[in-house]
């Protein structure tokens, strides 16, 4: 069941809400998300609650139809695919950007991220995984000194939030993105460009084969791995 909090009428707020429950799972894709059911349960008006529908579309999660109103986007398979081509290039040409070795000041943030982010996930809070690991991945990648690659790279990661929520509640990817973060902070420490971009494009690639496997195949045979 969602949560009826008061928002005090702050779009932003409303379209962090909505996102986590996409993010969650609570809204699956292909969910209507209906004005009136939106305004039952923020006290706003309809035009905040339309602005907040733009947003989420703008930002990739929601799509609009004319005399359809806005769902939580679907992604098929080939749009997975296609997104996650962009994904990877784009953060392996951050990766390689990166002045190696990484300053103390950035491993020591990264260090201290991971240690946020490990914490959430021995806790299973779920939103502070998820923001946690995005802290970490955009302050990483903000090193290559490229502020609009950086802003690229954070758009498809949110374009790709219905893939990449069912690794958060998963405790086998999540010890695998962990072991992720921890081979990063190490190979920020050496000299070989390379190495990193390796392993940030195969840190994609859990969650991608998991969700196309889910999309095409069926759940049948899940594992938890």
């Amino acid at each position: 069941m969602l949560n009826t909090v008061d928002y005090g009428g702050k779009e932003a707020d409303i379209v962090h809400a909505l996102e986590e429950d996409i993010i969650f799972g609570r809204l699956a894709p292909g969910t209507r998300l209906v004005e009136d059911v939106l305004l039952a349960r923020f006290p706003v008006s309809r035009h905040t609650i339309r602005q907040a529908l733009y947003q989420l579309e703008r930002l990739g999660v929601a799509t609009r139809e004319r005399n359809k109103g806005a769902t939580v986007r679907r992604l098929a398979p080939e749009e997975v695919r296609q997104i996650y081509e962009v994904r990877e290039m784009l953060q392996r040409q951050a990766a390689l950007m990166i002045r190696l070795p990484a300053s103390e000041a950035l491993i020591a943030e990264l260090a201290e991220i991971h240690r946020v982010y490990s914490a959430h996930v021995d806790a299973g809070y779920l939103r502070g995984i998820h923001e946690a690991n995005d802290r970490f991945h955009l302050t990483m990648f903000s090193a290559c000194g490229n502020a609009y690659l950086v802003s690229s790279i954070e758009h498809y990661m949110r374009l790709s939030l219905p893939v990449r929520a069912n690794s958060l509640a998963d405790r086998g990817k999540l010890e695998i993105s962990r072991q992720h973060h921890l081979m990063m902070i190490e190979a920020l420490k050496r000299s070989d460009n390379w190495v990193l971009a390796q392993l940030c494009v195969d840190h994609l690639q859990p969650s991608k084969a998991f969700y196309l496997r889910e999309v095409e195949v069926g759940p049948v045979g899940r594992d938890a791995g």
